[in-house]
């Protein structure tokens, strides 16, 4: 839903950021939904299709792909956002290495009536969540003291440089077919026989360890996101997982357990669904950023 009315700074995202719902509600954060395309019909993720769905369609063997929305999208949003009152407006995207999102964004803020601070967060999921919501706490202590958004969009940029993240998946296909990681990559996992641990680095999807099984690949993204962790003074941290709540609980409980009171808190949200077609089921990422 836009924000109340008289907000000084409004804050949008799109729908990778992957935030829970009631994190969103709380921040009055507008998100613009991307576009999951199943066997030759358009949804709009997080209106007409949760990932769920989506989960069980790819393992029934449907044609997926997916969209950015364009700038017609971002303009009406903007456009409703000015009329109730926003005088500045922060939106955070997805990488631009890894989608138009941002692009779409950059057009539509030209037209827009209000100054629009366009922010290309270099990350996804919760990287790019935890973003999103710096720059709502950040737009909030500007409506109480009459700054500018560059204050947001400043916030939302240290939040997100400040992020890791970190996943494995069952298998790279739908990387590879999504043009999200090199054929070179991708051979990793059907050639060698290993599984890759992949991290979010400059914009992009890269291998950062290759491990010999599954379980091992989850463990080290594991390991890894509690020395994270640790390399901060204060630290929170999510777990994404596609249609397996009760695997996201337990990596979450494991992260809980052995960070202790050097984690402000770990969020367990279902990763979304433009990114789960990418992924496929199997799924776990974790994501480590500053407080």
């Amino acid at each position: 839903m836009p924000p109340a009315a008289g907000h000084r700074v409004a804050v949008v995202t799109d729908s990778t950021a992957s935030v829970p719902a009631a994190l969103l509600d709380a921040a009055d954060i507008t998100v613009v939904p991307l576009q999951v395309v199943i066997d030759g019909v358009p949804h709009r993720e997080g209106v007409d299709l949760c990932p769920s769905a989506l989960a069980d369609a790819m393992r029934a063997g449907a044609t997926v792909s997916t969209s950015q929305p364009g700038p017609d999208a971002f303009a009406r949003v903007y456009a409703r956002l000015a009329a109730r009152g926003a005088r500045e407006i922060v939106s955070v995207h997805l990488s631009s290495e890894l989608s138009g999102t941002v692009t779409s964004a950059q057009i539509a803020a030209q037209t827009c009536g209000v100054p629009v601070h366009v922010v290309d967060s270099r990350t996804v999921g919760m990287g790019l969540g935890f973003a999103v919501l710096a720059a709502a706490r950040a737009g909030a202590q500007t409506d109480a003291s009459g700054g500018s958004g560059d204050a947001a969009a400043r916030a939302a940029l240290r939040c997100a440089a400040s992020s890791e993240v970190l996943f494995a998946v069952d298998t790279l296909d739908h990387l590879r077919r999504g043009g999200r990681l090199g054929p070179v990559a991708a051979a990793v996992g059907a050639v060698l026989g290993l599984r890759p641990v992949l991290g979010v680095r400059d914009g992009r999807i890269e291998v950062v360890e290759k491990v010999r099984t599954s379980v091992r690949a989850r463990e080290r993204v594991i390991d890894a996101s509690v020395e994270a962790v640790r390399r901060r003074s204060t630290a929170v941290a999510a777990v994404h997982h596609f249609d397996d709540p009760a695997l996201g609980e337990e990596v979450a409980r494991v992260i809980r357990d052995r960070c202790g009171a050097g984690l402000d808190d770990v969020h367990v949200a279902q990763i979304s669904a433009v990114v789960g077609a990418h992924v496929g089921p199997g799924l776990v990422a974790v994501v480590v950023a500053e407080r």
